[in-house]
């Protein structure tokens, strides 16, 4: 081969060789890193909280509107309000103004010989006054102030107080003027007469008449009890 064919070949790969290294060095993409299948692991986007009022928590109410057992019906509504906060940490979680919804669970009407009035009923929900709801498992503790009414019993059944002491003034009252008439008519043996009258007179009225009526006014104070635990969306909580 001729010098000019040997320096006309070798020129001839010179563009492959300068191709060759000017040629970029490509690298695999690393895909991003995903969260494992099936977590279950929740994300907190919003910081927020949630506040627990423990069962057992006792919130004053009053009545929003009365309640008797002599015309109420089991289903109808319980409208009360809350009439101080509850609080925890410094934080009011429970305001007082707050609406507390109801229902009428149970009633008796009192006997005429024997059996009080016994009324019962459940607290199911509260309306936050920024309309923020959540469902209660409240029930009634006390009647705080009431001289005529008691409550007994886990499921917080409201009793009426006995009517013996009114019963036996209805007799003295019948009974006596019964006497005096007697008396008035044939002398000792006639106030006999006219007194055992008038106490059988006292008698046939109690036996006919009902004991009272279980009456709750507008206004009349309820104590409440959770009966679990209640929780409480930091974020709905105060938001306006």
């Amino acid at each position: 081969m001729t010098l000019n064919a040997a320096l006309l070949l070798s020129l001839a790969f010179v563009p492959l060789a300068a191709v060759a290294q000017d040629e970029p060095v490509l690298t695999p993409r690393v895909a991003p890193a995903t969260h494992a299948a099936g977590s279950t692991t929740p994300v907190d986007a919003s910081g927020s909280e949630n506040f627990v009022v423990p069962a057992g928590t006792r919130i004053p109410l009053i009545l929003k509107q009365g309640i008797t057992t002599k015309n109420a019906r089991v289903g109808d509504p319980v409208y009360a309000q809350t009439v101080f906060p509850v609080t925890q940490n410094d934080t009011i979680l429970i305001p007082a103004g707050t609406f507390v919804q109801g229902t009428v669970r149970n009633l008796v009407r009192p006997g005429r010989v024997k059996g009080r009035a016994q009324l019962q009923m459940s607290f199911t929900s509260m309306i936050f006054p920024n309309g923020y709801t959540i469902i209660l498992p409240g029930a009634v503790e006390g009647m705080p102030g009431s001289q005529n009414t008691d409550v007994k019993g886990k499921e917080g059944t409201i009793e009426q107080a006995g009517s013996k002491g009114k019963d036996a003034e209805t007799i003295a009252r019948t009974t006596m003027p019964g006497a005096g008439i007697g008396a008035i008519a044939g002398g000792g043996k006639g106030a006999a007469i006219g007194g055992a009258a008038g106490s059988a007179v006292g008698l046939a009225t109690v036996l006919l008449t009902r004991g009272p009526d279980i009456q709750l006014d507008p206004g009349a104070s309820v104590e409440m009890i959770l009966e679990r635990n209640i929780v409480l969306d930091h974020v709905r909580l105060n938001k306006q």
